[in-house]
């Protein structure tokens, strides 16, 4: 499709919520029927619509659907019908999902001379999306199931995306009840041959806990953003916080940085959120010395640790709500059962971790709801050249 550029051209002068006519527009002369994009919904459990289209379901779920296919296999699905062929392709943008676009073609269309151009028509209109969505609700209504809380609103604006992918890693994050979280959260930042991860846990409930943690989040943005050492950070959004709540509140946060190039990573615990490491068929707690959390007392001083990963190690992140989740019979999720979960899920890429421990989690509870926000964060390292040579 050599007129790709055009299309390209064509999305980025468009009204922020004319992207998907647009593309159906452009498509028309390649014998396209019909276009239809469907977002990934904040619970990952269902494909919302964008737009009003004809004819078709508000949401599709995504664990069993052609569209779900699609998306969790992350490649094209084909589906032959009666006088039409469906054709469901991933959008993604830098390893984040965002969700699927689906073409109806005539039966006799030629599919694999169409699928390169469409491929990289999905990853231009997944950049779009993103440009896009500081101007316009569309994209983040359609990724809505329900409605949000106020405190979930204000934590999922904060979050940078729910995966991300490069060369030398790829990560994703999950939390629940995603409609209604109120004080966990997660941070990344890549730049430099530096991966900079906060896994945050903030005290209290609803509006409040959500309060505490835009703080702390935007704190320890703030520090990074001006190159502060790692531990320096964490003193920065210690003082950020004390200076605002005097210690009656405060914020359990594990802060790691990892070198891209050499696999060691520093990291301040000051908190609860915990870390398992997957090496080969072992997993095994990483423990830290303990420090204080984020705004505790005044003019807290940290200090950082290091270790290093290897090519392979799969990271699992996790806050109290996970490890610290008991079953009927008294045992905690992090006892026994989260390493049972994680060994289970070794052959899902990370993207699809997250949630198949959460699912665990809720069988290990026993069904019931949890009593608290549950985070969990799944880091594939794969290494550099030299990192594997080594």
């Amino acid at each position: 499709m050599c007129e790709i550029a055009e299309i390209e051209q064509a999305l980025r002068r468009a009204a922020p919520h004319r992207l998907v006519g647009v593309v159906e527009d452009a498509l028309r002369d390649r014998g396209v029927l019909r276009v239809e994009l469907r977002m990934a919904d904040y619970g990952l459990r269902t494909l919302q619509l964008v737009g009003h289209v004809p004819g078709a379901d508000p949401s599709v779920p995504i664990h069993d659907s052609p569209q779900g296919r699609a998306f969790g296999a992350q490649e094209p699905h084909v589906v032959h019908e009666p006088g039409a062929l469906r054709l469901h392709l991933p959008v993604t943008v830098r390893g984040d999902r965002l969700g699927v676009l689906t073409a109806e073609l005539p039966p006799q269309a030629d599919v694999g001379q169409l699928l390169p151009g469409l491929a990289q028509l999905c990853e231009a209109l997944g950049h779009e999306i993103l440009v896009a969505e500081r101007d316009t609700d569309l994209y983040v209504l359609a990724r809505r199931a329900t409605r949000l809380t106020l405190a979930a609103e204000m934590q999922w604006q904060l979050l940078p995306g729910r995966s991300c992918a490069r060369p030398e890693f790829a990560l994703a994050a999950h939390l629940e009840p995603a409609y209604a979280i109120f004080g966990d959260n997660y941070d990344w930042s890549v730049s430099d041959g530096l991966l900079t991860l906060t896994v945050t846990n903030g005290m209290g409930e609803g509006i409040e806990a959500a309060l505490l943690t835009n703080l702390a989040i935007n704190a320890l943005r703030n520090a990074r953003r001006a190159g502060l050492p790692l531990a320096d950070q964490a003193a920065l959004a210690d003082q950020a916080v004390y200076a605002q709540y005097r210690g009656e509140a405060f914020v359990s946060v594990l802060l790691l940085r990892f070198d891209l190039a050499r696999g060691e990573v520093e990291a301040v615990d000051a908190g609860s959120p915990r870390l398992w490491r997957q090496r080969g068929q072992v997993v095994e707690s990483v423990g830290f010395e303990a420090q204080l959390p984020l705004g505790m007392f005044e003019d807290t001083v940290y200090v950082p640790e290091r270790f290093s990963v290897r090519p392979g190690d799969r990271l699992l992140f996790g806050s109290d709500g996970v490890y610290a989740a008991v079953s009927p019979a008294g045992e905690s999720y992090g006892d026994r059962a989260l390493a049972r979960a994680l060994r289970g899920t070794r052959l899902l890429p990370p993207t699809q971790v997250p949630q198949a421990v959460l699912r665990e989690l809720a069988v290990h509870h026993g069904g019931s709801p949890l009593e608290d926000d549950a985070l969990v964060v799944c880091l594939d390292w794969y290494g550099t050249t030299s990192t594997v040579a080594g």
